[in-house]
């Protein structure tokens, strides 16, 4: 099987993000970029479906250049090779999935893999855009995959439970968390992926229709309040959820 991952560098969630002065970014000089975690759950099954049926496993990754590390996690893990469209603009969802697809689909490629959403914009919209591209089924947040006789069985997180899904193959597939338990890369794995090839592809891609004008830091909590301790404090609680917090 060929199958395709698209994959995304994004900030370290652990890491302390500060504003930019134009204040529509983040300063990147003191931030930890790491591979997308939901897109290591997409890697991580796309490398199982190859060991059980043979294959190629490539990552799409599409972002400026720092994002080679993103990539080199992932080929450490063990994908075959990666395509890297260069891109130093902040697109909105459209227009990444606009530019994957021009990518994919000249790959005949018989499944498609990303995570559900990168942690960085929290969006959700690059996988089931693509798919809509490319014309092809597609099937998001799922948590067990199965392929046989040219099909993909999956099981998907609906409210309050869950969905089981077929479609024909090639198809695209979002990755939730409990899909699978990524691997560790390696320190072999690590040392041959300094050798596996990494294309370098740039596109004319328009600009992002939608355009961030401003970002802001979320208020800070209120103090906390102690009215008192014991039952004593209960009518006193009670008077100020309702009167001042008015939630009751």
């Amino acid at each position: 099987m060929k199958i395709a991952v698209c994959i995304k560098q994004v900030p370290d969630t652990e890491t302390r993000v500060q504003i930019d002065s134009e204040k529509n970014w983040i300063k990147e000089s003191n931030v930890t970029f790491v591979l997308n975690p939901y897109d290591e759950f997409a890697v991580e099954e796309a490398l199982k479906i190859k060991e059980k049926n043979g294959g190629e496993v490539i990552l799409v990754c599409l972002g400026p250049e720092r994002s080679i590390s993103a990539i080199r996690t992932g080929l450490a893990m063990g994908a075959d090779r990666a395509i890297h469209i260069k891109e130093n603009r902040i697109l909105n969802g459209l227009s990444v999935a606009k530019a994957l697809a021009e990518i994919l689909k000249g790959m005949n490629c018989d499944l498609i893999l990303l995570g559900k959403q990168a942690v960085d914009d929290d969006n959700m919209q690059v996988g089931p855009m693509l798919a809509e591209l490319m014309n092809l089924p597609s099937i998001t947040v799922v948590t067990k995959l199965e392929i046989a006789d040219s099909k993909v069985l999956a099981e998907r997180e609906i409210e309050g439970g869950l969905e089981i899904v077929e479609a024909e193959l090639p198809a695209v597939i979002t990755a939730q968390k409990g899909l699978n338990e990524p691997r560790y890369p390696s320190l072999r794995g690590i040392m041959m992926a300094k050798k596996k090839p990494v294309e370098e592809v740039e596109l004319q891609i328009p600009d992002s229709e939608i355009e961030i004008l401003n970002m802001e830091y979320p208020e800070p909590r209120p103090e906390g309040k102690i009215v008192g301790e014991g039952p004593d404090a209960v009518k006193e609680l009670v008077r100020l959820l309702k009167e001042e917090a008015k939630i009751i």
